[in-house]
């Protein structure tokens, strides 16, 4: 039995990404159309957007890799702000911004944030395996004769 599942870990992370990416590209439509974006609600609105991506690739990973649910859903919410980090600078490059990656006054990227998203998505994608354990647990049960479920077989 392997600890770590690639494919499984590969599959929530694409997954979260899938979520990430959409969500990133609206989030930079209504920065462009609101004056001051920080100070309305939709900063909350794309933050628990951005965690329910990392607990879907963690329920991912986990449904993919039931026996080892909780390290493959983490590292599937690792991988998804890991995937994801490249293509926003593909997005400062492309835009040609004013501010700088890692230095400015305003800087992109900062060690606080990086480190805080980690931090996010490890413990996002940990409740995801939590979670996707449980689909997996259900699924099986629901495959069976009824042996173990609350509602005895019809016979």
């Amino acid at each position: 039995m392997k600890t770590v599942e690639p494919g499984a870990v590969l599959r929530g992370a694409l997954a979260g990404l899938l979520v990430i990416v959409p969500l990133t590209a609206l989030r930079a439509v209504i920065d462009h159309e609101t004056g001051d974006f920080d100070a309305t609600g939709w900063v909350v609105v794309f933050g628990l957007g951005l965690l329910l991506a990392y607990v879907l690739a963690g329920a991912v990973a986990a449904y993919r890799a039931p026996a080892t649910p909780l390290s493959n859903g983490t590292l599937a919410g690792l991988g998804a702000f890991v995937l994801w980090l490249p293509l926003r600078v593909l997005i400062w490059v492309a835009r040609s911004e004013s501010q700088g990656l890692f230095t400015g006054s305003d800087p992109v990227f900062t060690a606080g944030q990086i480190f805080g998203q980690l931090v996010f998505a490890a413990a996002f994608g940990l409740i995801g395996g939590f979670i996707g354990a449980r689909m997996a647990r259900t699924a099986r049960v629901g495959e069976g004769d009824g042996a173990g479920s609350a509602v005895p077989p019809r016979g």
